[in-house]
């Protein structure tokens, strides 16, 4: 062997598994290739009714309220590590597969979802661009029929967690270096003029969830360069920024802070009590107005 050639493997060798992971948005045509294959595990997180209707080939069905019934704290998003673990469990999912998760949602639920998986460090991680909306659509194969797979048991890889989530003593302590983005509608934003109880935390930027996702094109997530811009005239350009997303109760913010891990923003954390919880701590600080 060349020493050249030596040196080219062993160096690839000692690359992190991420610099080969798949994209984190992937799209349908890519999807359809593999279907079937068994390092592949699709997850559908529409609800019950809709996933008994059709679904995509091999899906296997966690519907969203699966998850949100397990929060033990109801101003708080994440339902542990450990119950995620074993909820891929129950539905025959290992840690070394290719976790693909699609909703109906434009990507909402199955935000939530990535972002438990990344803080738990699971390793190959796609969101489904458009989701079954877009797959119905393009008149690709559905089915009626539950997708059954052996339980098993999920064991996640140490240390590779991402650290995505933000306390209230974080975000509370977080300096001026860190950017807060509330991400709910602009009424929310704004606040009652009228309500003791409304507004937004100081110092947060507006940055509506539902702008990211083209709801007249198949419920797909806008373009890069929509969505660059988008992220510039908030002041967005070094993507080591630290960054802090909230909405009401965390859902919406999984959105957007899968939509800023697209963008290829690292430091990226979501504040799950958000204002359900913030509001009960600090009811009296929340700001109305336009102003951060």
């Amino acid at each position: 062997m060349l020493p050249e050639l030596r040196i080219l493997l062993f160096t690839l060798a000692l690359l992190p598994y991420s610099v080969f992971a798949s994209p984190i948005l992937i799209e349908t045509d890519w999807l359809a290739d593999q279907l079937g294959a068994n390092h592949i595990a699709i997850v559908d997180m529409s609800d019950a009714m809709q996933y008994s209707r059709f679904h995509l080939p091999g899906a296997r069905h966690l519907p969203y309220s699966a998850i949100n019934r397990l929060s033990k704290r109801r101003v708080s998003l994440s339902i542990g590590s450990q119950n995620i673990a074993q909820l891929m469990g129950q539905l025959g999912i290992s840690a070394d597969m290719h976790i693909i998760i699609y909703d109906d949602t434009g990507g909402l639920h199955a935000s939530r979802l990535f972002w438990e998986l990344e803080r738990l460090g699971h390793p190959q991680l796609s969101l489904l661009n458009g989701g079954l909306v877009k797959w119905i659509l393009e008149g690709r194969k559905v089915v009626s029929e539950q997708s059954v797979f052996p339980k098993t048991s999920y064991r996640p890889a140490k240390n590779r967690g991402r650290d995505n989530l933000a306390g209230i003593d974080s975000l509370l302590s977080a300096g001026d270096n860190t950017l807060l983005l509330d991400v709910r509608s602009e009424e929310e934003y704004l606040g009652h003029p009228r309500q003791k109880v409304s507004g937004h935390i100081p110092g947060a930027r507006w940055w509506h969830w539902e702008d990211n996702v083209n709801f007249e094109k198949a419920f797909q997530f806008q373009g890069k360069s929509s969505l660059a811009k988008r992220t510039h005239n908030l002041g967005l350009s070094d993507k080591q920024q630290a960054i802090i997303v909230y909405c009401q109760s965390g859902h919406r913010a999984a959105h957007s802070y899968f939509t800023l891990r697209t963008l290829g923003y690292t430091n990226v954390r979501l504040y799950d009590g958000s204002i359900a919880e913030y509001s009960q701590v600090h009811p009296t600080s929340l700001k109305k107005g336009r102003q951060p």
